[in-house]
Parts: C-alpha cells; sequence; structure tokens
C-alpha cells in the first residue's frame, strides 16, 4: 500500500497509509473502532475500490482482480451468516468446489477444531464454533493470503485463546495473515508485525517488542521502599510515589537495579514487590489514540 485513501463524502476513512506486508508473517492492524481498519482490509479484498494511493496484493491490483486471483485469498468477514439447515461438512465441501485446487475437507474441518461437529448443522453452532467454520470455509481452498477482520469480537476469554491457536496454526502451513483486531494482547499474541491506526492513518509499526519505542523506553522500577532506604545511592532516575510504591523512571534500568541491589545487600534489607516494566503495548496505543487529530 502506498498513499491508500478512502474518503465518504467530506469524511476520510483512510488518509494515506503505507504499509507493506511479507510473504509468510501474521501481520495485525490493531485500532479503536472507526479507525479504518475494515476499510482498508476491504480495499485490499478488492470488495471495496480506494480514492487514492495504490495497492498491490500478490502482484495485481485488488479493483481489477480476476477469478484466478481471488482463488488465492481467504475471507473471514466481521460478520458472515451460513444456511443453518446445512452441516459444517456440508458447508465446507460446497465451498471447496468453489476452488481450483481445494485442500481436504476433513483435514480443514480438523484444523480449526470441529472434527466432531462435522455433522453438527450450521445453525445449532454456539458462537466460536460458528467463527471456527467461517475460518475453514476461508482455508478451504488453501489460500496464500488469509484476512480475518477482527476474529475474535464478542469471544470470551477461553474462546478467545482457542481461537488464537488456531490462528497461530496458519503460520506453520506457510500462511500470511493479515488481522484486524482491537485486543492489545491479541495482537501481541499472534503478530510477527504490529500497525496501529489511528483516524485513518498509521501511528506506529514495529514488532510487538519494537513498536512505539518499547524496546528504548525508560523503565519504571517499583519496589516497597524500606524506612531505610535513602534515594540519594540513585545516580540517576526520576523518583515518584504510588501508594506505598516507590517507583523510579529510569532510562538506564540496570544500572539503577543494580544500584538498589548493591543497597539492599548492605543494609540487609529487602526490595518487597520489586518489578521492572517497560511501556506496554496498550501504553503505546493509550498515548497514540489520546493524541489531538
Amino acid at each position: 500500500m502506498r498513499g491508500l485513501v478512502k474518503r465518504y463524502g467530506d469524511h476520510t476513512a483512510v488518509g494515506g497509509i503505507d504499509l507493506e506486508v511479507f510473504a509468510g508473517e501474521i501481520f495485525a492492524l490493531l485500532g479503536p473502532n472507526g479507525a479504518g481498519k475494515t476499510t482498508t482490509l476491504e480495499m485490499l479484498e478488492g470488495y471495496r475500490n480506494r480514492d487514492g494511493g495504490s495497492v498491490t496484493v500478490l502482484g495485481a491490483d485488488p479493483e481489477h482482480a480476476t477469478l484466478a486471483w481471488r482463488s488465492r485469498i481467504g475471507l473471514v468477514l466481521q460478520t458472515s451468516q451460513m444456511p443453518s439447515e446445512l452441516t459444517v461438512f456440508e458447508l465446507v465441501d460446497r465451498y471447496a468446489g468453489y476452488y481450483p485446487h481445494p485442500r481436504n475437507v476433513d483435514d480443514t474441518i480438523e484444523l480449526v477444531g470441529l472434527a466432531d461437529k462435522r455433522n453438527a448443522r450450521a445453525g445449532r453452532l454456539s458462537g466460536g464454533q460458528q467463527r471456527r467454520l467461517d475460518v475453514a470455509l476461508a482455508l478451504v481452498g488453501d489460500p496464500e493470503l488469509v484476512f480475518l477482520d477482527e476474529p475474535t469480537t464478542g469471544f470470551d476469554p477461553a474462546a478467545r485463546r482457542a481461537a488464537w491457536s488456531m490462528i497461530d496454526n496458519l503460520r506453520g502451513l506457510g500462511k500470511t495473515v493479515l488481522l484486524t483486531t482491537h485486543y492489545m494482547e491479541e495482537a501481541e499474541a499472534l503478530a510477527d508485525r504490529i500497525a496501529i491506526l489511528v483516524r485513518g492513518r498509521i501511528g506506529a509499526e514495529g514488532t510487538p517488542r519494537t513498536i512505539g519505542g518499547r524496546e528504548t523506553a525508560p523503565a519504571q522500577i517499583r519496589f516497597i521502599a524500606p524506612s531505610a532506604f535513602d534515594p540519594s545511592i540513585l545516580s540517576s532516575g526520576k523518583i515518584s510515589h504510588d501508594d506505598a510504591y516507590l517507583v523510579i523512571t529510569s532510562a538506564e534500568p540496570t544500572v539503577t537495579v543494580g544500584e538498589l541491589v548493591d543497597w539492599a545487600r548492605a543494609a540487609g534489607q529487602e526490595l518487597s514487590g520489586l518489578e521492572i516494566r517497560r511501556p506496554s503495548l496498550e501504553d503505546v496505543y493509550l498515548k497514540l489514540a489520546g493524541q489531538p487529530s
């Protein structure tokens, strides 16, 4: 994507996105509702025409995609409704017939964890099971690229983690996956790389560890300070308090922790509740989402 733009009247839903997704990776578009995630996916899928910029997906412009190109992608939309009277096997088998080189139907059903529901009617599946069926229908054509639009919205925590395992299995099949989500933990658990979309623009891009400068940002060191603790033993760092905790914000956390440990050993004291943390993905996300337009 280069300069990708989509407008609806006076509203700019996507305001000039530059992005590249590499073969074989799981890439997450993270952002709040209304950030432009689904609109972006729909332009990449060829469902919606763009108003500016250029796009190449598997070597083709999605706006002029052929049937052969469409057979190389799999789609899991935000919402879908299957004929409720058909069984899981019947649906997956029907979709397999739309593709030139489909996967084995039973293998695909097993891959998404529905082997025990093979003969169950779609209308009797739970919400999580229906979502697994959506993924099976996207995979049965053996696509190179899979689009997953907020695949776990509405899931309970156990169902969400089961879905993560299923999506992670796509990596082992050599698939490229582009997913949208507004769950920080989902992007962090699944993605090789993440782009945070804010108001139709990319606010940050990188790996889960490095996005937004997480790996080099000052760390917070927290502990319950003994009454005998003397802050003057620290060579650097900004000190604040959070209830019973002393909080040291340090650009050199290794040095700071070393000084704390040296003091504690010499004084025969414990540093109760000691923890060290860099900014989380949520911290980066909230900082970007809170910026004014």
